[in-house]
């Protein structure tokens, strides 16, 4: 072993040496590559997206194969473009931002569906000829779940209830203050106060069934579950639609009974300066049949009540009836929509967006009703003595008329005077 430890150490140098070689030959080789490599992507010219996106559909169209029980129109020849699945039937704009390169695009089919572009159909329905609004997203985030509509109803109900209960502790009841009388005087007929009753009753069904439909999917159904919130909410459906023909008809009604005693008078402006004799005790202001604060109620019912009935015809005849195309025009035609919103409405509507704007205001409309029925019914209720008798019996106290409407006492006492000179005495 030791005789070999002086030729190892002669050779050792030498291998060294070899390796270096090696390593630097590897080094220079590796370099060249890199450089050749630059070069050569230098000199190849680029491609375009465009021309990337062309060979990828040559290569698609002539090595994929739809199936055999395929019912799109996929080409089967090799290179052949896509025809889209329809075609629409409308006017197209060049300069539209919204249009896309290539006629046979299906990003191009679509964006023309969404801008609400109408297709041939076979359906019965001309509807059917929409596939896509993007308006009923806009009318969905309306009446969503903590939406624009859910919110402020609940804002205008809770606050006006709110405002019943916090006058009720400051004022209280509005008592007669002279105490009953014992005297009786007819304040209303029996067919005045069927009318009524027949508007009152069908209102209130529609409010709480109207509500359910707002409210209830959120927040009913997780209480109670889902079927019995879906039988609920089927039956509401059902009085909603029918009852509403008993609201429409004792609108009518009330109107023909009272609008003679509901025109504004001088008297009117006094009730209002005096506070309407609730505010303050021991004040009464002059006042026929019916006080201002009754005539507000009477005319927000008749017009806010045909406002309603005008649009739930119109979701009850679904495209039948359109009516806001029409009233925008008028409202840009007298500068209305300029005046309150700043900018004209559009007045070229499909029917589809005639129904979305018809709900809205059905909604809208309901909701100030039931804010202005409900201030109504405290006070002739548990807000004042007395004023339940003259719609529960027809017949009120003398003093209670006399304190609230005195003018019109002493119109009926003179009628009940002439009645009886008129009467020849037995």
């Amino acid at each position: 072993m030791s005789s070999l430890t002086p030729a190892l150490s002669a050779i050792r140098p030498a291998v060294a040496a070899f390796l270096t070689c090696l390593l630097a030959l590897a080094v220079i080789a590796s370099a060249d590559r890199a450089i050749a490599q630059d070069q050569g992507d230098a000199a190849t010219p680029a491609i375009s997206l465009e021309e990337v996106m062309n060979q990828t559909q040559r290569t698609a169209g002539g090595s994929v194969r739809p199936p055999a029980n395929a019912v799109v129109p996929i080409p089967m020849e090799p290179g052949a473009g896509r025809m889209p699945d329809a075609q629409p039937t409308g006017p197209k704009n060049p300069l539209d931002p919204l249009g896309t390169r290539g006629a046979n695009s299906d990003t191009t089919l679509w964006h023309e569906i969404r801008r609400g572009e109408t297709f041939t159909t076979q359906a019965s329905n001309p509807q059917s000829a929409f596939l896509v609004q993007d308006a009923g997203v806009g009318w969905l985030e309306l009446r969503a779940k903590g939406g624009p509509l859910q919110t402020w109803g609940a804002y205008a109900l809770g606050g006006i209830l709110a405002l019943l209960v916090l006058f009720f502790l400051l004022r209280g009841r509005i008592k007669i203050e002279h105490g009953l009388s014992g005297q009786l005087i007819q304040r209303f007929a029996g067919w005045e106060r069927f009318g009524h009753w027949m508007l009152a009753t069908s209102f209130i069904l529609l409010a709480l069934t109207g509500l359910n439909l707002l409210f209830g999917k959120d927040y009913l159904m997780p209480l109670i579950g889902k079927d019995a919130f879906a039988e609920l909410t089927i039956a509401g459906k059902w009085i909603h639609n029918n009852v509403a023909w008993a609201f429409m008809l004792a609108l009518v009604w009330i109107f023909v009974a009272w609008v003679v005693h509901n025109l504004p008078s001088y008297y009117d402006l006094v009730w209002f300066a005096k506070g309407g004799g609730i505010l303050f005790k021991g004040v009464h202001p002059p006042s026929k049949k019916f006080n201002a604060g009754q005539k507000l109620i009477f005319w927000s019912t008749i017009v806010l009540g045909a406002s309603v009935s005008a649009s739930g015809l119109s979701l009850l005849f679904p495209y039948e009836l359109p009516m806001f195309a029409a009233t925008f025009e008028k409202m840009n035609e007298f500068g209305i929509s300029e005046a309150l919103l700043g900018y004209t409405l559009v007045t070229e509507l499909t029917m589809i967006e005639e129904m979305q704007y018809a709900q809205l205001w059905h909604t809208i409309v309901a909701l100030a009703m039931i804010v202005i029925i409900l201030a109504h019914i405290y006070i002739g209720s548990v807000g004042m003595q007395g004023a339940f008798a003259a719609m529960g019996s027809g017949m009120v106290d003398r003093n209670w008329a006399k304190e609230h409407h005195n003018l019109w006492v002493e119109d009926e006492d003179r009628r009940a005077a002439k009645q009886g000179a008129a009467t020849p005495a037995e």
